[in-house]
């Protein structure tokens, strides 16, 4: 089995970013999130996603803004580094290498700083890649939740929580002080805390608990005559807390999925904002105070101006359970799968963004634990996209509620408008959803759906001449009384093969017949799928002892057997399969031939939840045999940390990257050194200059005048003076000269003094 090193496994989109609280720029134009083994910059105007800062190995668990610079962050990671980026213009600056696993951030601008539980001392160095591994404990025993640490007024101390105990550290005096609730309240509820912050003025720490209340310490420089007060409104676990940049509001969210404002030094004034969708896990306010954000337990957050006029901004939703898989929109090309409870998420491969949620059970979803509520279940589209079926579900103890509903796409709203409800289509549970393909032989489109109870029916469009068009039953059918569990149509609709238990069986689509009867060795079949083009006489399956099936249905006969975990099949090109076996190993092949024609060992770490091939856009001319299966279609799948990961060429991906880094400029913009660096003169100066500028920063090699420096943000050029001394020499020394020169190197914050900080390490594991 051969593995090919120019297929690559590469992060197209998605990952949590709810895993940590999300940092504003200082102007309220970008919003920048740990997701996964990056940080996303998005714009809060436009909502797309301006840039992806890449370089961590592990999970980012932290960002943070720099206290001496509003356009630099640091971010740490689970790998054991911190790096300074530049946000704006994505571009690391420098890397700190801890050697040990990193939880969390913080940064305090009277210390110019970052500050975690464990002090490290970052000394200053022109080089990118600094050892940074000189560790002190601060504080011990500490909380590795991010929410349950906090700086207080000016950065004079620090606030730690952990279970029933709060400890106040006082950095100048280096020492603490601490503070123990009883485990239960009066109710009998818990009083462990939950999260806590700081006023950004007063000597005040506000935290929160899991029995729902807020409380806010003073007096707490003393260790016996501290006073507290309490704030109740939340009913369970304060989720998160933050005051604004002022002081005068104190904010907090939780799983009612409201977000409260409390006025400061006024208990009984408190405003709502109610109806956000899920639970609030995090609230951030901009440090102008004119913007803040929510993020919520399904991984969406929204962005609010202070006059509560809001700005959703829900990037990728978060599920346990994706019960739908992974569909493609055949209109427009979108993944579809479960979003917010009761929708369909219609999310853009190619822009990483989502581009707008279907509410399917159309109902008011109701936070509470015990509560059933509708669900969607199963979904499926018809080839050309104009159908959509639905399948949701609740239950209620033992009776059982079933709604099938069809949705016809609508050209005026470019959504899906709802056609049809169907009321208990089946006594029991739908198990597969699958519409004819259209051909021009079959004008009539066909939907099949089959459940527990031992049936499948075929649902058949007609239309009316006065109520339009309009599904009805044409026809039932069951085999033994056993459950069929899966169904597909054949490339040109003229089969249908549904499983029952551990047979398969083919129908006719004209008649309704029953053709054959596929055998296959013991265990149920779990997924079926037609092959198409030239294998379309093949029929591929899946059993629950984790074998791969594939009937040639010329004869009748089982062609292949191999073990596999997962399996989906390519639409557009059915030719191929793939599969991933128990070592997250997935294998390429055709099924008219048992070996793979390409295989890769370790796609991802942890488990591979759905897979789904999408076509591409424009076709690709590979050559090679190996990765002409990437020529038509991707292959997606999702992580368990909901990471959307694909398989791309090297060619494809450079590329991608070139493409990127392609900028036009207007030829009305002035003739600045940044223009010349990014324009379409630098191709045509490089070959006089290169004798003399190899090394040197393009924003160098073409300056001409001082006045044409001050036209270069300050951001992007080097200490001032390396700046006059390569200017200097730039008009001393002859163009036509040939002598070489020394390469210098350059950091953009070498004027910045060592510091010390603080990081928080531990176990390698990632907290919740």
């Amino acid at each position: 089995m051969v593995e090919h090193a120019d297929i690559r496994v590469v992060h197209r989109g998605g990952s949590k970013i709810n895993f940590r609280a999300p940092v504003i720029s200082d102007d309220s134009r970008l919003l920048l999130c740990a997701s996964g083994e990056c940080v996303k910059v998005y714009s809060t105007s436009t909502e797309e996603c301006v840039h992806h800062l890449r370089a961590h190995t592990d999970v980012v668990t932290g960002v943070v803004l720099r206290p001496s610079n509003h356009l630099q962050v640091y971010s740490c990671s689970m790998d054991g580094t911190i790096r300074l980026w530049d946000f704006t213009d994505a571009i690391l600056i420098k890397t700190y290498v801890i050697g040990q696993p990193i939880y969390s951030i913080y940064a305090s601008a009277q210390h110019n700083g970052m500050f975690h539980l464990v002090a490290v001392h970052l000394q200053q160095s022109t080089e990118q890649l600094v050892e940074a591994r000189e560790l002190s404990v601060v504080i011990s025993h500490v909380s590795s939740n991010p929410a349950a640490i906090a700086f207080g007024r000016a950065g004079e101390y620090l606030a730690s929580t952990k279970g029933l105990q709060l400890e106040v550290f006082f950095l100048k005096k280096q020492k603490s002080n601490r503070f123990s609730l009883k485990e239960e309240n009066k109710k009998g509820r818990k009083n462990t805390f939950s999260c806590v912050t700081c006023h950004p003025t007063d000597d005040c720490i506000a935290t929160g608990h899991e029995d729902g209340q807020i409380r806010l310490w003073r007096n707490f420089s003393h260790k016996k005559e501290y006073t507290y007060s309490t704030l109740h409104w939340h009913h369970t676990t304060v989720g998160s807390l933050c005051f604004t940049p002022e002081g005068t509001n104190l904010l907090s969210g939780g799983v009612e999925s409201v977000l409260v404002q409390w006025r400061y030094n006024q208990d009984t004034q408190r405003d709502f904002l109610p109806r956000l969708g899920a639970a609030i896990t995090h609230v951030t306010v901009s440090p102008d105070g004119t913007l803040f954000t929510t993020t919520h337990s399904d991984n969406s957050k929204s962005c609010y101006t202070l006059t509560a006029q809001a700005l959703l901004i829900c990037l990728y939703c978060s599920r346990e359970s994706i019960e739908t898989d992974l569909l493609i929109d055949p209109r427009s090309k979108a993944l579809v799968m479960n979003g917010k409870p009761g929708h369909l998420q219609f999310y853009s491969l190619q822009r990483d963004k989502l581009m707008y949620n279907l509410d399917i059970v159309q109902q008011e979803y109701i936070y509470q634990s015990d509560l059933q509520q509708f669900e969607v279940v199963k979904a499926a589209f018809n080839s050309s996209g104009n159908w959509l079926a639905t399948v949701e579900r609740e239950q209620k103890d033992a009776e059982l509620e079933l709604n099938l509903k069809l949705w016809a796409f609508d050209d005026q709203t470019q959504s899906f408008v709802l056609n049809t409800t169907i009321s208990a289509p089946h006594e029991n549970r739908i198990t597969a959803l699958c519409f004819s393909p259209a051909t021009d032989s079959q004008t009539t489109t066909v939907l099949v759906s089959s459940s527990k109870d031992g049936h499948f029916k075929a649902w058949q469009l007609t239309y009316l001449q006065y109520e339009g068009p309009c599904w009805s039953c044409d026809f039932v059918g069951a085999y033994h009384g056993l459950v069929p569990s899966c169904c597909c149509f054949s490339a040109d609709g003229s089969l249908l093969a549904v499983s029952f238990q551990e047979v398969v069986t083919v129908w006719s689509s004209a008649s309704w017949e029953l053709l054959t009867t596929l055998s296959q060795p013991p265990g149920d079949i779990r997924d079926l799928c037609f092959g198409q083009l030239s294998c379309s006489k093949y029929l591929l399956g899946t059993s629950t002892s984790n074998l791969l099936l594939c009937w040639n249905l010329l004869t009748c006969s089982c062609k292949i057997t191999a073990p596999l975990l997962m399996y989906t099949s390519l639409p557009t090109f059915a030719v191929i399969a793939a599969s991933f076996s128990s070592l997250l190993s997935v294998f390429v092949f055709k099924p008219s031939e048992p070996r793979p024609i390409f295989s890769q060992k370790a796609v991802c770490s942890g488990k591979v939840m759905r897979a789904v091939f999408a076509p591409r856009e424009e076709m690709l001319e590979s050559c090679e045999e190996s990765s002409q299966w990437l020529n038509r279609c991707q292959l997606y799948f999702l992580s368990q940390h909901m990471d959307l990961m694909t398989f791309t060429t090297k060619a494809e991906e450079d590329k991608l990257m070139d493409s990127s880094k392609q900028l036009v400029i207007d030829d009305t913009v002035a003739m600045t050194p940044f223009h010349l660096l990014l324009g379409k003169r630098r191709k045509e100066r490089e070959d006089s200059a290169r004798p003399y500028t190899a090394g040197l920063p393009m924003s160098l090699t073409h300056v001409s005048s001082p006045s044409q420096l001050l036209q270069t943000p300050a951001h992007v050029l080097p200490s001032t003076s390396y700046l006059c001394s390569m200017f200097v020499r730039s008009l001393l020394i002859s163009v036509t000269d040939n002598r070489s020169v020394t390469q210098y190197s350059y950091s953009t914050n070498t004027h910045s003094s060592a510091f010390t900080g603080f990081i928080l390490h531990g176990s390698t594991s990632v907290p919740k």
